[in-house]
């Protein structure tokens, strides 16, 4: 399967808005605050409380109406935000694109008053609300919405207060995640010296999947100057973003930024705990896979520049028409439907995959819920590895199609479930590709396939940790960047322990991961986790129960947004407050490096 010449796609936005100078454009803007004055007019005007039927139905018909005037607002909102970061992100330099955000953002504030004040107004008469939420065929499906609703309302401010972070949230919290969003995007370092050729540190990341060790040790090298020229500012942005949210959470009522973390992600801590826990317990069999894969390397242990490189025999270079072809094919193998729709996607040119200075790294999926559509970034360079991540994204997408057709505010999933439908597609493509590989190319492709949940198990236990010290950290002070580089270190040789060359971790993890500044989000990482261990319990059941199990798949997605992440895995048939859930799914994983192990000692690769 040779590679051809050809780039891969750059996405179109065209369909969503032409432009930001657009009537579409402009007249969506415009909208935004008549939308947002409306639903604040309706919520002054909520009825006296009055007993008897009468009573009941003006203010049955009053939140009615303030739910369906919140869901239009949150959509339109969330179709310009949308457009203005897609076109932001893949070139931070754009200064049109980067003020249509911030107008987004100022645009956005009202829309963010009407939130809190529909929390206040409903909160006022609870019981009505409880009540009417189980016995209204006008709100049906609507309770676990309003239910929730009525627990944020108690962790949040006065409304002046809720809007004056908002307000100031622009120029905080928000302002220092676009600085790392730009200066990660724009840092570079010499390549080579005799042409000046500069490659970004995105570029030179994606050398860590280079099968010669002097490059990838030549980028790795490369890359930690880079962040070092940068570390001022970066380590600023992470002060600021996590400084801002730890005085937030504490006016809003938050012990700490874990808890609010466990109430987005819809998790109970009892969870949490058993997630945590199994992973830790699994941690020998990853530093197993790592020596097995350091043996076929020719090499003591593992650098941190190891860790993605290939194995055995060299695999193709996929394009990117293969790529599709690939995932279009297996997606379509678990539900025609499914495949109908990844082969859309890509033939609608919804997918930017073009790596590219001013372009920033990573990979996301991000949905238009008034044009019913999603795009998906990658950066894509050939590798088995970038196959399963527009897998992944795709996937993400997936789950927008299944439930683009609720109410806006029933289709609001969290981080976990999120997780889970990604993780879901990027395993069908593997599991389905893997037999058909001949028996010369299955090493490599398993041990490309390994490296995946060893970072979704091992290196995210070790953001998880370095957050969690850092959060604790930054309540007595700013963190210095070599305090941070000290922290991201220790975490590695927690987790990755002996698998890992202790004289070469990677120090500025911290800096790498846009995760970590957030302000809205802390603790974006065991959601990864969550989604790898439940996706793989999810085909365990499409194994056992076949074809039908497509639209029970389908059903799931669409209940995440009115479901707890607990309830959502019981209709699954999963319990996962308990470790014995996690540890099936690890057991998957540690199934899969035994047959690594066995093959690595029969490689003729092997060095």
């Amino acid at each position: 399967m040779p590679g051809s010449e050809r780039r891969p796609p750059r996405w179109d936005l065209s369909p969503i808005y032409p432009g930001f100078d657009s009537d579409s454009w402009q007249n969506d803007k415009a909208r935004m605050a008549v939308l947002a004055s409306e639903l604040l007019g309706h919520l002054e005007g909520i009825p006296d409380r009055k007993p008897g039927p009468e009573g009941d139905s003006a203010f049955e018909f009053w939140l009615v109406r303030a739910v369906a005037l919140l869901g239009d607002l949150e959509a339109l909102d969330e179709n310009l935000s949308s457009y203005a970061y897609s076109t932001y992100s893949t070139d931070t330099r754009n200064e049109r694109a980067l003020k249509e955000l911030n107008a987004c953002e100022e645009l956005g504030l009202p829309a963010r008053r009407a939130s809190v004040a529909f929390r206040n107004a409903i909160a006022s008469r609870a019981d009505e609300v409880v009540r009417l939420a189980s016995t209204s065929s006008k709100l049906v499906g609507f309770g676990f919405f309003l239910t929730e609703e009525l627990f944020w309302q108690s962790k949040q401010m006065g409304p002046e207060l809720e809007d004056l972070a908002a307000d100031l949230g622009r120029s905080g919290g928000d302002a220092w995640m676009r600085l790392q969003e730009a200066v990660s995007s724009t840092t570079s370092a010499v390549w080579d010296a005799a042409t000046g050729e500069r490659r970004t540190v995105i570029q030179l990341r994606n050398l860590a999947y280079d099968p010669d060790r002097s490059v990838r040790r030549k980028a790795f090298d490369l890359e930690l100057e880079a962040w070092k020229s940068v570390e001022v500012p970066l380590a600023a942005a992470l002060n600021g973003v996590k400084g801002f949210m730890i005085t937030l959470n504490k006016r809003r009522g938050w012990e700490t930024a874990l808890d609010k973390s466990l109430a987005q992600s819809r998790i109970t801590r009892k969870t949490l705990d058993a997630l945590i826990g199994a992973m830790t317990e699994s941690l020998p069999v990853f530093r197993s896979y790592l020596n097995a894969k350091a043996k076929l390397l020719g090499i003591p242990k593992c650098a941190f520049y190891d860790l993605f490189a290939p194995v055995g025999e060299k695999g193709p270079a996929f394009s990117f028409e293969e790529a599709s072809r690939i995932v279009v094919e297996n997606y379509a193998g678990f539900s025609p439907d499914m495949g109908a729709f990844a082969k859309k996607a890509i033939a609608a040119s919804w997918v930017d995959a073009e790596p590219r200075e001013g372009k920033v790294g990573g990979a996301y999926c991000i949905d238009f819920p008034l044009a019913g559509e999603s795009r998906v970034l990658l950066n894509y360079e050939g590798s088995f590895a970038s196959i399963k991540t527009l897998a992944h994204e795709l996937g993400h997408a997936w789950h927008h199609e299944a439930v683009k057709d609720l109410p806006k505010l029933l289709t609001n999933y969290p981080m976990t479930l999120a997780e889970t439908a990604s993780i879901f597609g990027e395993t069908i493509v593997f599991e389905g590709l893997l037999p058909g590989l001949p028996e010369s190319a299955r090493l490599g492709a398993l041990e490309s396939h390994l490296k995946d949940p060893t970072q979704v198990i091992v290196d995210i236990l070790s953001r998880f940790i370095f957050e969690r010290e850092v959060c604790e950290r930054r309540e007595r002070g700013e963190l210095s960047p070599a305090e941070l580089c000290e922290l991201m270190v220790k975490a590695q040789r927690e987790t990755y322990g002996d698998g890992l060359d202790e004289n070469c971790p990677h120090p500025y993890m911290w800096a790498v991961k846009s995760h970590y500044y957030s302000p809205d989000l802390a603790y974006y990482n065991f959601p990864y986790a969550f989604g790898q261990l439940f996706a793989l319990g999810l085909y365990a059941r499409w194994k056992d129960e076949g074809p039908r199990f497509a639209e029970t798949y389908r059903t799931i997605l669409r209940e995440t947004g009115r479901k707890s992440a607990v309830d959502v895995t019981k209709s699954a048939g999963f319990d996962i407050e308990t470790k014995v859930f996690w540890k099936s799914g690890l057991d998957v994983i540690a199934g899969q490096i035994g047959d690594f192990k066995r093959l690595a000692e029969t490689s003729p690769s092997r060095r």
